[in-house]
């Protein structure tokens, strides 16, 4: 949102050995989101936005790939990330992804707080990731006008993230590990497991590379789908 009267490069003065709600939001304390300079960045992100899932060609490559280097905070170049637009985030800087990361179409990740994204993670359609919250008294939370708070989303290499899923603030997801579609993630997920249902919980544990015994062939899908449809 744009707060009301809102001024383009304006800043609220910072008090001596004080952090602005930018450093605040970064450090993941509680910040303001109405402040200034965080809805100018919101802005610019919403901008940039625009220009990949509305402007670009969905074949222009290199277009897609500028706008990223921009939005995003960090992606590696050498396999960068292929994001199916839309997407939609809040600000973009908080978004680090690895290598040879897959977002499938309708992504809404509000990076508040930092979403950290491991290599060869897949996303299926419409994946929900909220690092941020509100306080639950309604008194403190106060509309908009309260303050905001955010923790980490971290997502380990090799996961796969099924359409629909909700993955909530703090989380961590391990390596390997598949959350079946319409999952909602309130607490961390174990390295190789598959996860399902609302809360998400263990339905497999997968055999961790290097192990005794094999893992079947495709046993994180056949779980996953069985148990709750998980699909791209």
């Amino acid at each position: 949102m744009i707060p009301p009267g809102h001024v383009p490069g304006s800043r609220r003065p910072v008090p001596p050995g004080g952090r602005s709600h930018k450093e605040l939001l970064l450090a993941g304390e509680p910040y303001d989101a109405t402040d200034p300079e965080l809805t100018d960045d919101r802005i610019r992100c919403r901008k940039l936005l625009r220009q990949f899932n509305q402007e670009l060609e969905y074949d222009d490559v290199e277009g897609r790939a500028a706008v990223l280097r921009q939005l995003l905070g960090s992606l590696d170049e050498e396999d960068p990330p292929f994001i199916e637009p839309p997407f939609w985030c809040d600000f973009g800087y908080n978004i680090k992804l690895g290598k040879g990361v897959y977002l499938n179409f309708n992504c809404v990740w509000l990076d508040c707080g930092e979403i950290r994204v491991g290599d060869r993670v897949l996303f299926g359609p419409a994946v929900q990731i909220y690092p941020v919250g509100h306080h639950i008294d309604p008194a403190e939370r106060s509309g908009v006008n309260g303050l905001e708070h955010a923790q980490p989303v971290v997502i380990g290499d090799d996961c796969w993230i099924g359409g629909g899923a909700i993955i909530m603030p703090g989380i961590t997801i391990g390596e390997g590990s598949t959350v079946a579609a319409g999952a909602v993630v309130t607490r961390d997920v174990e390295p190789y497991t598959v996860v399902a249902g609302t809360p998400a919980r263990v339905i497999r544990r997968l055999q961790r590379p290097g192990g005794d015994g094999q893992v079947g062939e495709n046993a994180a899908a056949r779980a996953a789908t069985a148990e709750n449809g998980a699909a791209k």
